[in-house]
């Protein structure tokens, strides 16, 4: 579940958004970002052999910090940056589908193609959890070996020519390359979803960290595959124009009309499967935030259970986004969230529970430091950009956080 979560959001959505910033380095964006999320890995991976739950990121977040507004709140960011993924898969889903027919990329087809896929979505989870990972675990190996085998063919077809992402960059920064980076981080950050299987699987003291580790292991491997093969058949500004859908921009040189079927076809498979399973894991967090009394939470007269109706908030939430925001906005919104509750982790392991668990100091300092120098640099190319993520997230966090505040606080005075 944690390379379709990956790979569905990863390389299709944000491959050509990297390469806007990044320039002729962006393979080299997403290695850094690989780096940057082994250093993050591992405070999920001693967390998880140590208190393995179907609580995952929320069960975490109270063992730093308690039942208070700063786990409530950096759950609740975690919950949406999550939402946020959905979303952007879901117009990705879209933009690559309408490559199929000559309709253009700004068309109102790209948002509505995405509420269908979450409605879909919608009813695919009502279904049970067993169907969801059988389809999820079958789902992974073909989109891997897939995208794989469409890069390898890429590579082939440009004759290992990588002259457009092998020279030094002219118009980007250090700044645009950390925020790249930024980006980048985003399409790895689907590992964090094995963190609620800690109540499923076999041994989970051992086998949530490594599937974490291994399922990092092969995106790295399948990212970097595909970047050099984008790489090698378009020239930086091609894959800019064609951000949204640069993979399959990359296989009409390569592969010719037929190679753009075969393209959209795993784009499909991709972004339907990652959908599904973000969804599946997301609702379930939420449901559990609900239960800890961490979040408040109503019916609205629906029957049912209260996963049931956290699977219609997130839905919900998810369409939304879909309609008003574009796949940029909505990656920016998602890497910010992401990192500051990333931060919170690192942060709380490193202060109470370093000890406890036998983590590496050092390596917790050097996560936190990572994603601060990561974050400041995406915030500073956004600020001079695109005003309106920056407001959008502090907007959000000011929401999320005094939201929290007064809720747990009156829950607490309706206890005494």
């Amino acid at each position: 579940m944690g390379t379709g979560v990956m790979i569905g959001a990863g390389i299709f959505a944000l491959t050509g958004q990297v390469a806007e910033l990044a320039r002729e380095w962006f393979p080299l964006a997403f290695l850094v970002a690989a780096v940057i999320a082994g250093f993050s890995a591992y405070s999920y991976v001693k967390m998880s052999n140590a208190y393995p739950s179907a609580g995952g990121i929320a069960m975490f977040l109270e063992k730093a910090y308690g039942k208070g507004t700063m786990t409530a709140a950096c759950a609740l960011l975690m919950y949406f940056s999550m939402v946020i993924n959905e979303s952007l898969v879901a117009r990705t889903f879209g933009t690559y589908t309408l490559q199929l027919f000559d309709v253009g990329k700004d068309s109102w087809l790209v948002p509505a193609l995405g509420v269908g896929l979450l409605l879909f979505t919608f009813v695919v989870n009502i279904l049970g959890n067993k169907f969801i990972q059988t389809f999820s675990f079958f789902m992974a190996f073909i989109k891997i070996g897939g995208l794989a085998l469409l890069a390898v063919g890429g590579l082939w077809a440009s004759g290992f020519d990588f002259e457009s992402i092998s020279v030094a960059p002219e118009n980007t920064t250090a700044t645009g390359f950390l925020g790249a980076v930024a980006l980048g981080i985003l399409a790895y950050k689907g590992f964090t979803t094995i963190t609620n299987s800690g109540g499923e699987i076999k041994e989970p003291h051992k086998n949530v960290g490594r599937a974490i580790i291994i399922s990092l292991a092969i995106c790295v491997a399948v990212y970097m595959l595909v970047a050099l093969a984008v790489g090698g058949n378009l020239t930086i500004d091609e894959i800019v124009r064609a951000k949204d859908y640069a993979l399959a921009e990359a296989a009409r040189p390569a592969f010719g009309q037929s190679g753009l079927w075969i393209t959209v076809g795993f784009a499909i498979v991709a972004t339907v499967s990652g959908v599904i399973a973000s969804v599946f894991a997301v609702s379930r967090m939420l449901a559990m935030l609900t239960d800890m009394k961490l979040v408040p939470h109503s019916h609205f007269g629906m029957p049912g259970d209260i996963q049931k109706h956290t699977l219609v908030y997130t839905i919900v939430i998810a369409i939304l986004l879909t309609v008003f925001f574009d796949l940029s906005r909505i990656a920016s919104l998602g890497a910010i969230f992401y990192i500051i509750m990333d931060i919170a982790i690192h942060w709380g392991v490193f202060r109470y529970l370093r000890k406890e668990i036998n983590a590496n100091a050092a390596i917790l300092i050097t996560a936190i430091v990572l994603d601060v120098v990561v974050l400041g640099a995406f915030l500073w190319v956004k600020a001079q950009s695109d005003m309106l993520v920056i407001w959008a997230s502090i907007i959000g966090l000011i929401f999320v956080f005094a939201g929290e505040h007064i809720f747990l606080k009156h829950y607490k005075e309706e206890k005494e």
